[in-house]
């Protein structure tokens, strides 16, 4: 069994197992202690980008309220089962309208990913949700909520699961680093927290893959574990495309791709933020700037040749440095 538990990705082995141990989200987790302390628990809806905590949340509150009834009482789809029309009616439909001879409570139905469920299924879901309201509990999971028809969202308790505070992904790497015995430093768990972006998940994966390649976790090694581009060499790509002619700029550009390995789409949202750090940069010429961008990186997204593309980067920033020229005359 231990050997079970130590060969488990991390994100799993150090999922929050009840509501006190989730502590990002304090009003969320203290208006539903309050929900279940009153025994009014309504159907619910939590909606987020990934990684927030949303399923470790609604696991932790079946958890409390089951116990070691949690297989009995629960009934968990997720967006890899079959969740057609067919499944309400009849899996999710039976569940709910049965209840158990030795206890008063509720059942619990968990949709993780319900932004998947087609329509029809969701518009079967909701005179389900209503008839059997005695029987059960339903809490609808998913990262787009306007992908939820608005009759699921008004029968629900809406709540919003934001991007994780670097404090709270801070704290819980320091204790993770400490009950792996992992070498880290400062830099390197600063690294981990920008990549992460507020997922927690793909933080934990990410400093799992990287102590796994390379035994220890660094700025460089974080970096070159998720195959994105070091700051620094944001830095040198920004230095060449405002200060070199076009063509040596698209030469150390391509170099720079084809040295470190890194994709022209990574090396542009990288520089996306450090456009509207520049000084001296007139408005019109950061707009176009960020503009061409948008249409380069939407362009990268449908497969389109990545040198073409990094020439048009090459000549968006090339056409900037003339409008600054122009400004500054």
């Amino acid at each position: 069994m231990a050997r079970q538990v130590a060969e488990q990705p991390w994100s799993e082995k150090y999922r929050p197992r009840t509501l006190d141990e989730v502590c990002a989200h304090g009003p969320i987790i203290d208006t539903i202690k309050k929900l279940l302390h009153e025994n009014q628990l309504p159907h619910l809806l939590f909606y987020g980008p990934p990684g927030t905590g949303k399923t470790s949340t609604i696991l932790a509150i079946a958890r409390q309220m089951y116990g070691s009834s949690l297989g009995t009482m629960t009934l968990e789809l997720n967006a890899s089962d079959d969740r057609g029309i067919a499944v309400v009616r009849n899996e999710i439909q039976d569940f709910a309208s049965t209840r158990t001879i030795f206890s008063n409570k509720f059942k619990l139905i968990i949709l993780d990913e319900c932004d998947a469920m087609t329509k029809d299924a969701q518009f079967a879901l909701r005179r389900v949700m209503e008839k059997y309201t005695r029987n059960a509990r339903f809490c609808l999971i998913c990262n787009y909520v306007s992908k939820i028809i608005p009759a699921l969202q008004s029968r629900c308790t809406r709540f919003r699961f934001q991007p994780l505070p670097q404090e709270f992904v801070q704290g819980r790497l320091d204790y993770i680093c400490q009950q792996e015995s992992i070498k880290v430093s400062q830099s390197g768990l600063e690294a981990l927290i920008e990549l992460g972006g507020g997922d927690m998940r793909r933080v934990l994966n990410l400093l799992q893959s990287t102590v796994m390649s390379a035994g220890e976790v660094t700025e460089d090694s974080a970096y070159a574990t998720a195959g994105k581009p070091l700051p620094q060499d944001i830095e040198r790509c920004a230095h060449w495309l405002l200060n070199e002619p076009l063509s040596e700029a698209f030469r150390l550009m391509l170099n720079l791709q084809l040295d470190k390995g890194v994709a022209l789409v990574d090396i542009l949202q990288q520089l996306h933020p450090y456009v509207f750090r520049i000084a001296g940069m007139p408005p019109a010429v950061r707009i176009e700037l960020v503009s061409k961008m948008a249409d380069i990186e939407h362009r990268l997204a449908y497969g389109t040749s990545d040198r073409l593309q990094l020439g048009a980067v090459c000549g968006a920033f090339a056409a900037a440095k003339e409008g600054i020229v122009v400004a500054a005359v």
